[in-house]
């Protein structure tokens, strides 16, 4: 029997149709394995491929950047320009410091003394250029302004250290076409800090903000020098009339006519 057992079993293993199930079980198997081998192989070759990608256009974009860069510091430094529409433009030094301003009336700078901003005179300057000291002074500008029915003006400015003008080119014209043209000269006694605080009588008082000389062609169609006082009275005036008569007048302090050239009675009458 047990000879039996051995012979059904050998003749079962060795039966062509077990053999073959077990053929065909081993074949599906080693074709999954084959197929999940070719997947995985794949999406490896996928992924390194996106990978691959994303470093050569990290690299492109490093070197693209950094060529802009180098350009902007290198050409960038000079521009050229041949029309630009703007309302202001600050001039400063490498530091950031203001040294300069170029303004419309609106965004015009209304200037710092002594580090003090007058943020009441925004908006009230005239068109121009202000200028600055190493301190944050202004001191000194160029400003043009006029209207129908107000006049005109136009002034180039020097101002002294911590004060207002001291020295004035200007042509100022009024509202009927009336116009002095020329040069002015002011004394400046008193700190423009402490002028602020000042009325005008005040000021008067100190000797601030006195104009000392006139040099120029006045209202009245005249050419005119004109020397004043302390106080701001004329002392002397020197003058040619619109037709052409020369005069040379010597003031008192209450401003009167004490000594006149010519003399009005040795004047020969043509």
């Amino acid at each position: 029997m047990q000879k039996a057992l051995l012979s059904r079993g050998a003749s079962y293993r060795s039966s062509p149709h077990v053999s073959k199930g077990i053929t065909k079980g081993c074949s599906r198997r080693t074709f999954s394995a084959f197929l999940c081998g070719k997947e995985k192989l794949f999406m490896e070759t996928k992924t390194e491929k996106e990978v691959r990608y994303l470093k050569i256009y990290a690299v492109i974009s490093t070197l693209f950047f950094a060529v802009f860069l180098l350009s902007a510091f290198t050409i960038g430094n000079k521009k050229k320009f041949e029309e630009i529409d703007v309302e202001r433009i600050n001039i400063v030094e490498k530091d950031g410091k203001l040294k300069m301003v170029i303004s419309n009336k609106v965004r015009q700078h209304p200037g710092t003394m002594d580090g003090k901003y007058y943020k009441e005179r925004e908006g009230q300057r005239s068109a121009g250029m202000i200028f600055f000291s190493e301190k944050g002074d202004e001191i000194g500008g160029l400003g043009f302004d006029g209207d129908t029915g107000k006049g005109q003006v136009g002034s180039l400015t020097f101002d002294k250290f911590r004060g207002d003008q001291t020295v004035q080119f200007i042509h100022q014209e009024d509202p009927d076409g009336k116009y002095f043209a020329g040069l002015r000269m002011n004394d400046q006694t008193v700190p423009m800090v402490d002028v602020a605080k000042m009325n005008n009588m005040e000021r008067k008082a100190v000797g601030n903000d006195i104009m000392r000389l006139k040099i120029g062609r006045d209202r009245d169609k005249s050419s005119i020098i004109q020397l004043n006082d302390a106080k701001g009275r004329s002392r002397i005036v020197i003058s040619v009339a619109a037709d052409g008569n020369p005069r040379l007048n010597f003031i008192d302090e209450n401003g009167k006519v004490i000594y006149s050239l010519p003399d009005e009675g040795k004047v020969v009458k043509k």
